[in-house]
């Protein structure tokens, strides 16, 4: 890897997201809902990807390559697919507009500060080991392999997780309950867990060179946010307090990393 291949391929990628987030930002301005930004982080993966892939054509090792780019378009495409449909028919995102109702001055203006390029920062730095991964020469081995079955774990967490938990909400039957099925029988955030899993996976395929342990930045980051910042943590207060049942939930299933499920406070 060079400095100049990573930092052109690293600069066409910043470029990519850039357009992205103006484009979504036009499109929430016009339609009041800010929550597309939702879908673009999904859809911003995969363009990273894309970008990545085209600006390093003729550096990097082909395997690594392809497997850069094809794990963040199936991600990116299945989570803003996802994202989009859960949100179809439904008003702007009650975080945002709780965010939002404290502008100062004009909302559109307070929600570029505070949504839009917050999210673009994070976005790129969530995906720096893809410019990083495509142009390195050093070919793939064991960790490149690792990574690759790291990702597809959390690929597979992340899909069942939300659809089974979309198949829970869809019956009216099970409205005011707690899914406490399949996957969210073992962990209280399946989708969470396989996220933290494919960010670490995405920087495992991509690294090869001890220089690219700095785009470590890219799985902590995501694994602090899943589960200290607008992830676990958030959920688990929001759960707690419009679901009496969800700390009896909480007290027997694993909060992050899958386990056994432990005994209810009722049965001791």
């Amino acid at each position: 890897m060079t400095a100049g291949s990573f930092g052109l391929t690293a600069l066409i990628t910043a470029g990519a997201l850039l357009v992205l987030v103006a484009v979504t930002f036009t499109v929430g301005a016009r339609t009041g809902r800010h929550s597309v930004m939702d879908v673009s982080w999904g859809a911003g993966i995969a363009v990273a990807g894309a970008a990545g892939f085209l600006a390093s054509a003729g550096h990097g090792d082909p395997v690594r390559r392809l497997l850069l780019f094809g794990a963040a378009v199936i991600w990116g495409i299945r989570l803003a697919v996802h994202v989009a449909v859960r949100a179809r028919g439904a008003g702007e995102d009650p975080r945002y507009r709780e965010l939002l109702d404290r502008a100062p001055g004009n909302r559109n203006s307070y929600a570029l500060r505070v949504v839009y390029l917050p999210q673009l920062l994070s976005l790129y730095l969530a995906c720096l080991p893809l410019p990083a991964g495509m142009v390195q020469r050093g070919p793939a081995g064991a960790v490149t392999a690792i990574g690759s079955v790291l990702w597809l774990v959390g690929f597979c967490f992340e899909t069942v997780g939300d659809w089974q938990l979309a198949r829970f909400r869809a019956d009216p039957a099970h409205r005011g309950k707690i899914m406490d099925r399949g996957l969210w029988r073992y962990t209280r955030h399946p989708n969470y867990f396989g996220d933290a899993c494919m960010w670490w996976g995405l920087f495992l395929i991509s690294y090869a060179a001890p220089i690219q342990l700095l785009t470590v930045i890219s799985p902590l980051l995501m694994t602090f946010v899943l589960t200290r910042g607008t992830g676990q943590r958030l959920t688990d207060n929001r759960m707690a307090r419009s679901r009496p049942d969800y700390a009896d939930y909480a007290a027997r299933t694993s909060g992050f990393i899958p386990l056994p499920r432990r005994r209810s406070r009722a049965s001791r």
